[in-house]
């Protein structure tokens, strides 16, 4: 995704450390864990709703379909 390679991690890790210190970053990759955990379930719950939607318009779809068959044999019986 990034294509970071092991000495940038490194490197950016040591400059985190560097700012945040040793006593900060437990909390600081806490909340960046949680942070990253709330991401995918909101991710999750967009697709979700994206299938549930396409679902539906597919049944509409059908739905419709049906009724202009329903229609046209209508029209044919009555000519």
């Amino acid at each position: 995704m990034f294509n970071i390679g092991t000495n940038e991690l490194l490197l950016i890790l040591a400059i985190v450390l560097l700012i945040f210190g040793p006593k900060k970053l437990p909390d600081l990759a806490r909340s960046l864990g949680r942070a990253i955990n709330e991401f995918r379930k909101a991710s999750s719950g967009v697709s979700d709703e994206v299938e549930s939607i396409k679902k539906e318009v597919k049944e509409s779809a059908k739905v419709e379909d049906t009724k202009k068959k329903e229609d046209i044999e209508k029209i044919k019986v009555k000519e």
